[in-house]
């Protein structure tokens, strides 16, 4: 049985008059993948950071296990562009490393030749890497990748997927991913969590990829990005967020 690292119950999360997310039910276990899609504005964002401990829930409670390791890529960053900031000195931050650990994860991730290149000249790929790479240094029993495929074309991101896959085997850690292509995620994805500020569906991709609102959002039909994504649930969303049952 895989061990629990981290899980919320009944989570909420109130800005500015209106729910970012309520009622948030998940878990999250050591060498499972659990992927969170849903459209631009869902809170998908915001359950990583409640997950990181970035940011307080207003309702429910969070839980993760004694002496919880956490590598967390953001969805954005932004570094000042005066800043002398090298991917070397960006594994370095907050805490030193070795150099021999630095290149070691970043030839994992196959940018080691831009140990030395300042930040602001990568690519929005490669910086995703770098950032990639400096939360593998932690050593963690649980990843957090919010988008982590920004940048990339399509065969990169197929390529970053399989790698997380199996840096989730080696390190025999948990990955909460947030994720845009379900397509190139399903096999590598233990649980998806298909979420509209609370959780619509949840469940095997198999079980979700013949889920109506799955078909919604990547059937023919539709075009294959969260911003057009439209649940056909019993339901639907006040301004505040809240839900509107129908009858």
């Amino acid at each position: 049985m895989r061990s629990l690292l981290a899980g919320m119950h009944s989570v909420g999360v109130w800005r500015n008059g209106r729910w970012l997310v309520q009622n948030i039910d998940l878990a999250i276990h050591r060498g499972e993948i659990l992927s969170l899609i849903g459209p631009n504005g869902s809170g998908k964002t915001t359950v990583t950071k409640v997950l990181a401990n970035a940011i307080q829930p207003d309702t429910g409670t969070v839980e993760r296990s004694p002496g919880l390791r956490i590598g967390y890529v953001p969805q954005k960053i932004q570094i000042d562009s005066t800043l002398p900031m090298t991917v070397k000195r960006l594994m370095n931050f907050p805490d030193a490393v070795s150099e021999k650990a630095v290149r070691e994860v970043l030839a994992k991730l196959r940018i080691d030749h831009l140990l030395r290149s300042p930040v602001q000249k990568l690519s929005g790929g490669e910086f995703q890497r770098a950032l990639f790479a400096r939360a593998l240094l932690r050593n963690p029993d649980l990843l957090i990748l919010d988008e982590p495929s920004q940048g990339l074309d399509i065969h990169g991101e197929a390529k970053l997927y399989e790698e997380i896959a199996d840096i989730k085997n080696q390190l025999n850690c948990g990955v909460l991913l947030v994720c845009h292509n379900m397509h190139l995620v399903m096999a590598k994805t233990d649980t998806v969590i298909c979420m509209n500020v609370h959780i619509c569906c949840t469940g095997t991709p198999e079980h979700v990829k013949n889920n109506e609102a799955y078909l919604q959002l990547f059937g023919p039909d539709s075009a294959a990005s969260h911003a057009t994504y439209a649940h056909s649930h019993d339901h639907s969303h006040r301004l505040d967020g809240s839900v509107a049952e129908h009858r």
